[in-house]
């Protein structure tokens, strides 16, 4: 079992600001604009979102208690609560931004499809999307795993894209961390 930290940071064009979580694992969100594999494969991704100009895609990483290297009975069990969790914090997210008129859906990490709109041909890739916008390595095993430069391969990527303005997207993760018991404290480096 690897150390857990409890830190859950959320960046944003540099603006990184800092959460503690009850569970002990860290959480890092950061904001971005699209990769190039997103703005290549928008229509194919999100067809009902193809005439949307300004995306920005939020990048959720959850530290894992085990890395993700193989596939064990404790790492899907592990995977399969991640996804949970983020499909929790992620959904609520994004129906407090689409209550606020801005599209937006998270990609569920096990298909790569979108939950709450009409899913197009071709799924999203977490794992490249998370290489390309913070420039993590990925290792080929039986399925393509992140290296988080702190948590190893013990890292479980996933997504929410939205047409919101990223200060807002920024305000709504803070507010919904809070109630999933993400508390915001300050990191000194």
């Amino acid at each position: 079992m690897l150390v857990n930290y409890s830190n859950v940071r959320i960046t944003w064009q540099g603006s990184p600001f800092n959460l503690v979580g009850e569970t002990g694992q860290a959480v890092e969100i950061s904001i971005h604009s699209p990769s190039q594999y997103i703005c290549a494969n928008r229509e194919r991704i999100l067809p009902d979102w193809k005439n949307r100009l300004d995306l920005w895609v939020a990048i959720i990483l959850q530290q894992s208690r085990y890395e993700l290297v193989e596939s064990t009975i404790e790492t899907e069990a592990e995977k399969e609560r991640l996804r949970e969790k983020f499909m929790r914090f992620g959904c609520d997210v994004a129906f407090n931004l689409r209550d606020r008129d801005y599209l937006a859906d998270i990609i569920d990490p096990r298909t790569g499809y979108p939950l709450l709109s009409r899913p197009g041909k071709t799924p999203h890739d977490d794992t490249a999307v998370v290489k390309a916008l913070l420039g993590y390595p990925v290792i080929q095993n039986q399925c393509r795993v992140l290296v988080h430069p702190n948590w190893g391969m013990a890292v479980y990527p996933s997504i929410l894209i939205s047409e919101a303005p990223p200060s807002l997207i920024e305000g709504v993760a803070k507010n919904i961390a809070s109630l999933h018991g993400w508390k915001e404290v300050e990191i000194k480096n």
